[in-house]
């Protein structure tokens, strides 16, 4: 029987601001969920700080509300604890490239079987306003009146070269397609990176923006080709969408500790006091 994307969402209603772009990553995400009729008790949603982090408040799912830059942590930790269950990590652009950017390349050099959407707005949003590590440089706010002098990071471009087997970007104006993606995201056998141009209305709007730079990736492009991924990555005056590269062929990292296991002789507690002995 067919599931609703609202089956999904729990009692608690969003606090974001009328408009803002995660209000929509919520709604992919759930349709996302119903059309692979997945069972509410086997998900889990794993987050740190920020507006997006309060994500799991928001859904009837499982769900845990971390510290600040640490949702893989929490999210690699449930998911080797019980890999039967689907876990998704979900933060914004401060939360997980700045405090917890270092998590990252290890996620995707273990390949860690869950989906990883990052609510990329530019900008510290429920902090009111300071530059972010993807706030263009110039921007001037509150806390940079003169402009921020900082470079932004290609988090599409860094995901590539840490070897994630799956990278896409998205853009909250573009819900059907945002669904999508989020759909092959959770079906990915391993590690999948997915950045989402998710506009603060409040602080930061880059919804005209966005309209006018966004493309679909060009037509042809090889997701098998990680050369190609990266060239697509480096082009930033244009925001391209969709899945930059996949690669399903590599173990994830709970079937390779399964594997391991399988391996591993067994060992009963007599048997091991048994050499304490010796």
């Amino acid at each position: 029987m067919s599931r609703k994307a609202s089956e999904y969402r729990s009692h608690v209603k969003p606090i974001w601001c009328p408009g803002c772009g995660d209000y929509a990553v919520l709604n992919a995400l759930t349709r996302a969920f119903a059309s692979l009729e997945l069972r509410n008790e086997n998900i889990m949603v794993a987050s740190g700080i920020g507006c997006s982090s309060r994500f799991p408040a928001f859904l009837k799912t499982y769900g845990i509300h971390g510290v600040h830059g640490r949702p893989l942590p929490l999210a690699t930790g449930i998911k080797l604890g019980n890999p039967s269950l689907t876990v998704v990590a979900v933060g914004g652009d401060g939360d997980g490239f700045s405090i917890g950017g270092g998590h990252i390349p290890h996620a995707a050099r273990r390949n860690i079987d869950l989906p990883y959407i990052v609510m990329d707005n530019n900008i510290y949003g429920m902090t009111k306003g300071q530059p972010s590590p993807t706030s263009p440089r110039g921007l001037q706010r509150k806390a940079s009146p003169y402009g921020s002098q900082e470079r932004p990071l290609n988090p599409i471009l860094m995901t590539l070269a840490y070897g994630t087997t799956f990278v896409a970007r998205a853009f909250s104006g573009q819900p059907k397609q945002m669904a999508d993606i989020f759909r092959q995201a959770l079906l990915h056998p391993g590690f999948a990176f997915v950045q989402v141009l998710s506009p603060c209305i409040t602080f930061h709007n880059t919804y005209d923006h966005y309209r006018e730079i966004c493309r679909p990736l060009p037509e042809g492009h090889n997701a098998q080709d990680l050369q190609a991924a990266m060239t697509a990555a480096l082009e930033t005056e244009t925001q391209y969408l969709g899945i930059f590269y996949r690669d399903d062929q590599q173990l994830p990292y709970s079937r390779r500790l399964q594997l391991l296991r399988d391996r591993a002789p067994k060992l009963t507690l007599e048997t091991v006091l048994d050499r304490f002995r010796r």
